[in-house]
């Protein structure tokens, strides 16, 4: 019997054990062969991690077929000779065990080790490129780690594998070959327009692609190195690369013009200390949500030749490289059903039903479905595996589904037939399905988002009073809201005077909210709270808006030509709710913002600035605003005079001050306010030499527009 923990497979007797073994060889062989495994990595660790246990309490019942010990776990095939065997690592799962795998390295080689190499374990194939005279001659799969498959009819479609080095040297170069988020997701889209299945994650898309001869279609992947070797005859060059540390060899091969991880996020970094390599490994996983592409671990090697010349290497795996394997963000789990949901909108949004799973810390039983197309595009049955995948605080997602582990027994998805809330008819001329009666479908959850806190922020409005203003016939949108008396109120239940005054006050209060807030509350589709206030300091007041065609909408920065005739036509279908809030007196104007010149006229049609309709921005005076030009990342808990602001607030301060407000930190981050337990994006902010500020700094920084938006 085989139990699965959280830390190993736990296997009773031989029989288990022999089972064991046969499923992780199945699943080795599928793995490292086209990525398509029956098991996921994480529980294919497990599997191997209890295997390894049960071969070290019972060394006299070791199988020949055992994965341990072996490079690929003893699977993978090849016919083309490595010049150096091409191994694998050992894996770590916690610091405790790091520290004991460096104090064994500092064992084996009687003194401490005072330099590390610490970088990303991608997620991705190993290969082996070769080069001779600076040119292009081979690229070769790890293979069983003596051998591997020659794939070099794929090169021309790996970035970051050169044809043709800077130096005219013979050499061969190691790396990770894998997809990015951005190739996966446009692989699948090009893979499933030829008619194919979708790829189950990007591994299994990478290694396809690899191995894939004469398609119709052509899908990138990337190279990244991770060190490199002389060849036979290599002259000098391959005395000097063996006397060189492991950092400096990724930095001769950055200057021949290889691709590597260093102009990353998590790029290779030199530590000294333990302390140091942990604090680097504790950094690398809290990027990890945020990467462009797939990582399972860090890598972790000694640095100096003379080190790793002395720890040697074992039949798998060097002992003076370490592989500190992270949580599992992707695991195969079964899909059981799927939910629609109708949003406030009126969008019908499908949910699929998991069988739980743990990913990340986190018991998932849901994930995101885009839409309709999305499931027939994915060719996603009831009852199959998929490979969910969740990082950080993501929502999960469905990659695709694992359609070698069908069965025959999966059944194709129902699509609703009306609407599922109201039981009226769809509009399906979208890949958005909606409910034809929109918003009214689901009017308490339209009525209660507008009043939210970001929106108009009505004190006492909750969704009950929602209910009963609806159920009562006193309110059939938004607007009328401001139309509501006295004596309608206190004929509800549990609605004494008070109660009624202090939501009238409210009400009253709401009616002077900047244009950017009333924007929000229509919620159209496709915009949201900092879109809208984007929108509403280019154009100023609400009838520029109503009066904007497509070709003035996409003049706001973020709206391209599909979102602008979206809004255009939404803000047809919402005209009606638009004049409501006018005759009601609700404010259609945004303090501070200069509208657009008229066309027409000369400053029409002069060319627009770099700066011209950034949010926050002051047409006249542009730089005359603290943060303009400016993109700033708020992240952690704010302090002193920002304590009581809400994100939203927050990103309307930047924007008052000529700030663009970013939720993510990238290169084109100018500034991070950081509080309290900032967390991942103070250290990817710190990787990349952002400029940090402290709540109290920001807030002098900003000081004038800080006590405007109080007042206002």
């Amino acid at each position: 019997m085989v139990a699965m923990t959280n830390s190993a497979a736990v296997l009773a007797d031989a029989a288990a054990y022999a089972a064991a073994v046969e499923e992780a060889s199945l699943a080795a062989a599928a793995y490292y062969a086209t990525g398509e495994s029956a098991l996921d990595d994480d529980a294919y660790d497990r599997l191997a991690r209890g295997i390894a246990a049960y071969e070290a309490d019972h060394p006299e019942e070791v199988l020949a077929d055992s994965p341990t010990g072996k490079v690929a776990g003893g699977a993978a095939v090849g016919d083309v000779p490595h010049t150096v065997p091409m191994l694998s690592l050992d894996n770590v799962f916690s610091a405790e065990q790091f520290v004991t795998w460096t104090a064994s390295l500092e064992r084996r080689i009687g003194r401490p080790v005072t330099a590390w190499s610490v970088e990303p374990k991608l997620d991705g194939l190993a290969v082996a490129a070769r080069y001779r005279d600076g040119r292009f001659e081979r690229l070769i799969t790890r293979g069983d780690g003596t051998a591997g498959e020659d794939v070099s009819h794929a090169a021309g479609a790996v970035v970051g594998l050169p044809e043709r080095l800077a130096e005219p040297v013979t050499i061969e170069v190691r790396g990770e070959i894998l997809m990015t988020n951005e190739q996966f997701a446009q692989g699948n889209a090009i893979r499933t327009e030829h008619g194919g299945a979708p790829f189950a994650n990007p591994r299994n898309g990478a290694a396809g692609t690899l191995r894939a001869k004469d398609r119709a279609y052509r899908v990138e992947t990337t190279f990244f190195a991770y060190g490199a070797l002389p060849l036979p005859d290599s002259g000098e060059l391959g005395e000097a690369l063996a006397e060189l540390p492991h950092s400096e060899v990724l930095a001769y091969v950055a200057g021949l013009g290889v691709h590597t991880a260093a102009g990353t996020a998590v790029a290779p970094l030199r530590a000294t200390t333990v302390e140091e390599v942990q604090a680097r490994v504790d950094g690398i996983g809290a990027l990890r949500a945020a990467l462009p592409f797939g990582i399972d671990g860090i890598v972790i090697k000694a640095d100096l030749a003379a080190d790793q010349q002395e720890a040697g290497s074992g039949t798998r795996a060097p002992r003076w490289a370490v592989a500190y394997k992270l949580p599992a963000v992707e695991k195969i789990t079964r899909l059981l059903a799927v939910e629609w949901n109708v949003g406030r909108t009126g969008i019908i949004a499908p949910r699929a039903v998991l069988e739980p799973v743990e990913i990340d810390g986190s018991t998932v039983g849901y994930a995101t479905l885009h839409n309709p197309a999305d499931i027939t595009r994915r060719d996603l049955r009831l009852g199959d595996q998929v490979m969910v995948y969740k990082a950080g605080d993501i929502i999960p997602r469905i990659e695709a589904p694992v359609v070698h582990l069908r069965t025959g027994d999966e059944t194709p998805i129902a699509f609703p037939e009306s609407c599922p809330q109201c039981g009226s008819e769809i509009d399906a001329s979208e890949q958005r399905w909606r409910c034809t009666r929109g918003r009214d479908c689901r009017l308490v959850a339209s009525v209660s988002y507008a009043a939210g806190r970001d929106q108009l922020d009505i004190e006492g409005l909750g969704s009950t009073r929602v209910v009963q203003l609806v159920d009562a016939g006193l309110v059939a949108d938004f607007a009328d809201l401001f139309t509501l008396r006295r004596e309608q109120l206190l004929a509800l239940d549990r609605m004494g005077e008070t109660s009624t005054d202090n939501l009238l006050a409210a009400i009253e209060t709401a009616r002077t909210r900047p244009l950017s807030r009333v924007f929000c509350a229509l919620g159209v589709r496709g915009t949201g709270r900092s879109m809208s206030r984007r929108i509403a300091r280019h154009f100023a007041t609400m009838d520029r808006i109503v009066a904007a065609d497509a070709e003035s909408l996409q003049r706001v920065d973020g709206i391209g030509k599909e979102k602008a005739a979206a809004v255009v036509a939404e803000l047809v279908e919402l005209a009606p709710l638009i004049g409501k809030l006018v005759a009601a007196g609700v404010s259609m104007t945004e303090p501070g913002a200069t509208p657009p010149p008229d066309p027409g006229t000369e400053e029409a049609a002069a060319p627009a600035t770099a700066d011209a309709g950034a949010p926050g921005g002051d047409a006249a005076t542009g730089s005359a605003l603290p943060l303009a030009g400016m993109t700033v990342v708020v992240t952690g808990a704010m302090s002193g005079a920002l304590e009581k602001l809400s994100r939203n607030q927050m990103n309307e301060l930047i924007e008052r001050a000529g700030g663009k407000s970013s939720s993510s930190v990238s290169r084109r981050t100018t500034l991070l306010v950081a509080g309290e337990k900032a967390g991942s994006k103070r250290a990817k902010a710190e990787d990349l030499g952002v400029r940090i500020a402290v709540p109290e700094e920001f807030a002098e920084l900003v000081g004038a527009f800080l006590t405007a938006g109080e007042e206002a």
